[in-house]
């Protein structure tokens, strides 16, 4: 029994010491074929029968100076609105698309969007406002974000 546990103790120390004396393998240096590039958000809107017209009204007007505002802060890289033709009634017929230069440029949304909201539209209460007056326009169908990648 005795002899046993010294095996046991044994084999433990080995292992230690093995793992220990084992040559560090260096980070390979890993070429990509692509560079990261800007990060895109994208809403998917459907507007309601006959509102399209009075939904690009507002996009025109209210979410292009907001982007304008965004841009002039430094705080998004671009935007682009997008018409395409659903293919069924759940289906987007507008993508709002907003480019920023990378995952940090998210950081602190919140406060960005209430300071934009007030450069706007005046105060945060009315930016409210005007988001449950577009509801009858406009369902919002959902959002992603994702990273471009530059190819090299």
């Amino acid at each position: 029994m005795k002899r046993i546990g010294r095996f046991a103790a044994f084999g433990f120390f080995l292992s230690v010491v093995s793992v220990q004396a084992a040559p560090q393998t260096p980070l390979r240096d890993v070429t990509h074929a692509y560079k990261e590039g800007v990060v895109v958000n994208v809403y998917s809107i459907r507007t309601a029968p006959g509102r399209f017209d009075e939904y690009m009204d507002f996009v025109d007007k209210i979410w292009k100076s907001t982007q304008e505002a965004a841009k002039k802060a430094g705080y998004v890289e671009d935007y682009k609105v997008l018409k395409v033709e659903p293919r069924g009634e759940n289906d987007p017929d507008i993508y709002l698309i907003v480019y920023y230069k990378n995952w940090a440029a998210l950081d602190d949304s919140t406060a960005k969007a209430d300071a934009l909201a007030k450069t706007v539209e005046g105060s945060v209460a009315a930016a409210n406002e005007s988001t449950v007056d577009r509801g009858p326009m406009r369902r919002i169908l959902g959002s992603w974000t994702g990273q471009q990648l530059d190819l090299k």
